[in-house]
């Protein structure tokens, strides 16, 4: 009677193996259902960008608007019968700091081709204020 009972608690145990611990167990249904969760949260934020895709497409083939917001807004274009104003901020202007080239610097003297012409500018420690549509 002992034997049997030995037997059928092995067999019970045998049986029970591949639930609990080998392939497919629950422990494999559980990763197997978090890893189903996050692929449907990312397939949801791609849906919701492939959506404002296909808007923006409806829009751009739709009409001009679209186009020329684009325009405006990524190349800086303006009608021609409009007029373009530039408003500066009140940030100081950039002022580039160089730090001179190594070695001496009298060894560097002007040569006869280095004239400057009489109608030059002269130079400003200053630079031109940035252009706004340069990207």
């Amino acid at each position: 009677m002992r034997g049997l009972l030995l037997g059928l608690v092995l067999v019970l145990l045998m049986l029970q193996w591949p639930l609990w611990l080998g392939e497919g167990s629950w422990r494999d249904v559980r990763d197997l259902r978090e890893q189903v969760e996050r692929q449907q949260e990312a397939n949801a934020e791609l849906e919701q960008r492939n959506q404002a895709l296909e808007a923006e497409v409806r829009d751009l083939r739709g009409g001009t608007e679209a186009v020329e917001e684009r325009a405006r807004r990524d190349l800086g274009m303006i009608r021609e019968d409009e007029t373009f104003f530039f408003v500066v901020g009140d940030e100081p202007p950039v002022i580039l700091e160089v730090e001179p080239l190594p070695g001496p610097a009298e060894d560097t003297a002007p040569g006869p081709d280095s004239q400057v012409p009489e109608d030059a500018e002269p130079a400003t420690d200053t630079l031109p204020p940035e252009d706004p549509f340069d990207g």
